[in-house]
């Protein structure tokens, strides 16, 4: 457990600023899809809360979890996490299929 620490304190506190930079890229890009309600200028940290309104929101977080995308559920109140390993693209990717699950 140690070693995590110090990893994260010796490397990973530049990469913040990456994980918050695609988080702020996430919550914008969300904001522009058909039934989800965020607010960007209220993000804190690489945690992306929002709601969504879909008449199956169940069908659609397995629809994502299929395309490799986590963090839907049956709630109307949704959390997906920026880190490590997500890059822009991924960013763009999850608003892309998000923009198509939405949409059909």
């Amino acid at each position: 457990l140690a070693a995590a620490g110090i990893v994260a304190l010796e490397s990973m506190v530049e990469r913040l600023a990456d994980d918050h930079a695609n988080a702020t890229r996430l919550a914008n890009g969300l904001k522009k899809l058909p039934g989800i309600t965020i607010t960007p200028e209220e993000l804190e940290t690489n945690l992306v809360f929002f709601e969504i309104e879909h008449h199956d929101r169940t069908e659609l977080s397995r629809k994502l979890e299929s395309e490799g995308i986590k963090g839907g559920s049956a709630a109307r109140r949704w959390r997906f996490v920026t880190h490590y390993g997500i890059t822009s693209e991924d960013i763009d990717y999850t608003l892309d299929v998000m923009a198509s699950a939405l949409a059909s």
